[in-house]
């Protein structure tokens, strides 16, 4: 099927101030975020995307824009909710040096698939919703366009967190291991036999061999020859 790019949220005034934002309206990036998203959207810009799906937060869309303006076409570009962030309920709003000390954050930490946060979501459904967006737009993407088709979903930390420990066939109780910072990207095929996971919580890196994906379900034995160099500059 086509490919997708997880792409985090850049930095937040709520971030840089420690604040558990969740759905909060008019959290907007900061100065560093924007130079993150901006960053983000230099590395996509070798990649012709065929979608950029966004979470309806300002944050969100703000940092799919930057990538928007970096892609030389007009990829298709609608707001999801279902990719918006997890509905924290009464911990939204509040500072995680507080919210650390209470009972509920080591469930978090330990064994989110038993969490529900007071007057919001569990975590569970948190995952499910966003999981089955991701693989329906995705569906749809490769649908219109062929399975060569790559597109981005921006989206939060715990969201992408969740889709990746889905992607890895990791229980929900792990996905705490992983680590998705501001603006990073992650990079998921949904192929006809199992997901693969060609990155997770990356800033750096070329991807313009992402433009050339090729259909492949089986694993290379021993690991494969990796993706071609990139071009050097003025070749």
């Amino acid at each position: 099927m086509a490919t997708v790019i997880l792409v985090r949220h850049g930095r937040t005034t709520a971030n840089a101030s420690g604040l558990l934002a969740g759905r909060t309206p008019g959290v907007s990036l900061d100065e560093v975020g924007r130079n993150q998203a901006d960053a983000t959207g230099k590395r996509l810009a070798v990649v012709p995307l065929v979608g950029v799906v966004s979470s309806p937060l300002e944050r969100c869309r703000q940092t799919a824009q930057f990538i928007l303006d970096r892609q030389p076409g007009t990829p298709h570009a609608p707001v999801d909710a279902d990719l918006t962030e997890c509905d924290y309920g009464q911990w939204q709003g509040r500072t995680l040096a507080d919210l650390a000390k209470e009972e509920l954050w080591k469930v978090v930490q330990m064994q989110p698939s038993a969490v529900v946060f007071p007057g919001g979501e569990s975590m569970a459904a948190m995952q499910a919703r966003s999981v089955a967006a991701v693989r329906q737009h995705d569906a749809a993407f490769e649908a219109e366009h062929g399975p060569g088709a790559v597109w981005v979903a921006v989206s939060h930390g715990d969201i992408i967190k969740s889709v990746l420990a889905d992607a890895l066939g990791m229980h929900l109780d792990l996905f705490q291991r992983i680590d998705v910072g501001p603006a990073s990207v992650s990079i998921v095929r949904y192929g006809p036999g199992r997901p693969t996971v060609h990155a997770t919580n990356t800033d750096a890196g070329d991807l313009s061999w992402l433009a050339a994906v090729h259909e492949q379900d089986d694993a290379p034995v021993g690991g494969g020859a990796g993706h071609a160099a990139p071009h050097a500059q003025g070749a």
